[in-house]
């Protein structure tokens, strides 16, 4: 079992110290959020909460993820960033491919390319594209990055995105690994269909074995089983050793660490961080991690 410390609505001048302890401890990466605006003023139902109303407040913490993660890869060796969740049809694909390309290559391969397609409708509005369609929008726009990504001259005649020969360098050569989140059916089946990876939404510990399930009933199906994949789950239950065992062994291969702003509160030290995360891997990594 690996762990992920998720970085999400951190205060921004603390990121760069908290990665770099992040690898010190023993975490294998760190997850960002993402939202390029918010709203003061949302209409747009939450699908994680029962009330359909955001856990975040809209003067919340959301800096920029590709140049948060670059500050962050310069300072650290070993430590792996993906983000949790960009929300990728909201920018055109050629600039994601720009920054992501530059970032692999800068990072030395340590960038995961999480996505999903969104929930708030205001998002998109104001990004000037359409919310409908947007599950469609964004595999079309995975496909368009994983051609990009290796290089040379490039061309996509698609549903959304029309262009071509072009040439964006430098690439890294190879396409970043991808992972999609959402925890409904339509989400679950995308992530065994074209991705690396999943990442959950925040999920009780009882639901994650069938979601997996679904996640390998579509990898099979897609001819993917073969391929390796990871699992990276929130738990909305207190952490306990047997509940990661026990869901390991149903196929879950990363747990995460909450974001701080839910467990220390909005505003926390430095040093609260850093005990924080020295707690959670006296308590899980070191014991589960091999």
């Amino acid at each position: 079992m690996k762990f992920w410390q998720n970085l999400s609505w951190l205060e921004t001048d603390q990121q760069i110290e908290v990665a770099k302890f992040a690898e010190d401890v023993g975490f294998e990466g760190v997850v960002h959020g993402d939202h390029f605006v918010f709203p003061d003023t949302i209409a747009s139902a939450y699908p994680y909460s029962p009330d359909g109303k955001p856990p975040m407040g809209t003067d919340w913490n959301y800096p920029d993820c590709w140049v948060t993660i670059a500050a962050q890869a310069a300072v650290t060796t070993r430590l792996k960033f993906a983000t949790g969740i960009f929300v990728l049809a909201t920018r055109h694909p050629l600039v994601t491919a720009k920054a992501t390309g530059t970032l692999a290559i800068l990072s030395n391969n340590r960038a995961i390319v999480g996505v999903a397609p969104g929930w708030m409708k205001e998002e998109f509005d104001l990004a000037g594209v359409a919310f409908a369609k947007r599950g469609a929008r964004m595999d079309e726009c995975i496909e368009v990055l994983r051609k990009v990504w290796k290089g040379g001259p490039v061309e996509h005649h698609g549903a959304f995105y029309d262009f071509g020969p072009i040439r964006m360098e430098p690439m890294p050569g190879y396409a970043l690994p991808v992972y999609t989140g959402g925890g409904g059916t339509l989400a679950l089946e995308r992530a065994g269909r074209l991705a690396e990876g999943w990442i959950g939404g925040g999920n009780m510990p009882d639901d994650v074995p069938g979601m997996l399930a679904q996640i390998d009933a579509a990898r099979k199906a897609a001819g993917r089983s073969h391929l390796p994949f990871e699992s990276i789950v929130p738990l909305m239950a207190p952490p306990e050793v047997d509940t990661f065992k026990r869901l390991e062994e149903k196929g879950m291969t990363s747990g995460m660490a909450f974001p701080f702003a839910l467990t220390l509160g909005m505003t926390s030290s430095l040093d609260q961080k850093k005990k924080a995360m020295e707690a959670f891997a006296k308590a899980f990594i070191a014991p589960l991690s091999r």
